[in-house]
């Protein structure tokens, strides 16, 4: 049975004008030859970041994530570190079949939106994220943490935005619920560029 898809697409008249992008979030074969776009291949390309987590709000002794597990796609991944890098981009996992989450952002389960990333598809198949498009509301999201204690995350909404018309603010301001966002990217292949052209962002709920 094919999963119903709960991606709604962003008009460009409808999206706030700050950016933060997810430039190189996979490849297919036509990457390895394409000249770059100025968008490094080995990670996010980042504007202008609002960070929920002020230090005042964080809890030093917190338990990171190691793990996420998605049973409707069949994701199952330890998680890599992500920061900041040069430029202000996101760093991609090194792994194209693990995926990872904002480390300098919110950690799972605390207020705001905790951040996990992956990659669609890498040179020579699917990624770690090749199927998050086929989640809908409901389905379970569950992060283990380094303690061993385990937060189950429901998908409410989906939608897939333009990387020139990224939803800064729907996606990291400030929540007052503990939330979880998925990224990767999405839309058609740019060969010329060896990106992509659009992102698609998972949007759950903690579950009480």
């Amino acid at each position: 049975m094919v999963r119903g898809s709960g991606i709604r697409l962003l008009a460009a008249a409808g999206v706030v004008a700050m950016t933060l992008l997810l430039g190189a979030c996979g490849a297919n074969d036509d990457a390895a030859s394409a000249p770059s776009s100025g968008t490094s291949a080995d990670s996010f390309s980042a504007g202008e970041l609002q960070d929920p987590a002020a230090p005042e709000e964080s809890d030093a002794a917190a338990a990171p994530p190691v793990r996420v597990q998605i049973p409707a796609i069949g994701v199952d991944s330890a998680l890599e570190s992500l920061a900041l890098g040069e430029g202000g981009r996101l760093q991609a996992p090194v792994d194209y079949d693990l995926a990872g989450w904002y480390a300098d952002g919110v950690l799972p389960g605390q207020v705001g939106p905790a951040i996990i990333a992956g990659h669609v598809d890498s040179p020579s198949a699917p990624a770690v994220f090749a199927q998050i498009g086929n989640l809908v509301p409901g389905d379970e999201i569950i992060v283990t943490l380094s303690d061993g204690s385990a937060l189950t995350f429901a998908v409410s909404d989906s939608i897939q935005s333009a990387k020139a018309e990224f939803p800064t603010d729907a996606v990291y301001s400030n929540v007052p619920t503990p939330e979880l966002r998925l990224i990767t990217c999405g839309g058609t292949f740019d060969s010329s560029t060896g990106h992509y052209l659009d992102n698609l962002i998972v949007f759950a709920e903690l579950r009480g």
